[in-house]
C-alpha cells in the first residue's frame, strides 16, 4: 500500500527559563497510513533521537487555543511580537517547555491536512473495506 510522507525540520527552543532557552533541532512528521498520529523527533542529528507521537488534531487545536491535557498540551503565545506554539511535554523522565515557530508549523499541518484532510483519517486506514469484505462472506 503507498502512503504519503510530509516532514519538516526545524529549529525548536527548549525553555529552561523564562530569559532562557536553547535550540533543539527537530523533525516534525506525518505519514498517511497512521492519520490519527503526529510525531516529533528531537535530537535527529543523535545516534539516538527521541520521538514524541501524539495526535494530530491536538497540533492543530493548538495553533489556535489551548489544547491537550495529561502528557501532551499545546497552546499559542506571543513571544517577543511573534507567534509561537507552546508544546509541554511530560514523562516520568522529566517535564519539557518547547517553542515552535507558528508560522512554519501552521504550514506543516496544512500540508499533512491536504494529504490526508481533517475527518477523513478513517477512510486511510481501509476499515471500511475490511469490514465490507468481512460481512461480505
Amino acid at each position: 500500500m503507498q502512503y504519503t510522507v510530509v516532514e519538516r525540520e526545524l529549529e525548536l527552543r527548549l525553555v529552561l527559563s523564562p530569559e532562557r532557552s536553547i535550540p533543539v533541532p527537530a523533525r516534525l512528521s506525518y505519514r498517511s497510513d497512521d492519520p490519527y498520529a503526529v510525531h516529533i523527533a528531537f535530537h535527529i542529528t543523535s545516534q539516538t533521537p527521541v520521538t514524541w507521537t501524539f495526535a494530530r488534531e491536538l497540533l492543530v487545536e493548538g495553533v489556535f487555543r489551548p489544547s491537550g491535557h495529561g502528557d501532551v498540551r499545546v497552546w499559542p503565545v506571543k513571544a517577543d511580537g511573534r507567534g509561537v506554539v507552546l508544546v509541554a511535554l511530560s514523562s516520568p523522565d522529566g517535564d519539557a517547555l518547547l517553542e515552535a515557530p507558528l508560522a512554519q508549523v501552521s504550514a506543516w499541518l496544512e500540508r499533512t491536512l491536504r494529504v490526508v484532510p481533517a475527518g477523513t483519517e478513517g477512510g486511510q486506514l481501509g476499515i471500511d473495506d475490511a469490514l465490507d469484505e468481512l460481512l461480505a462472506r
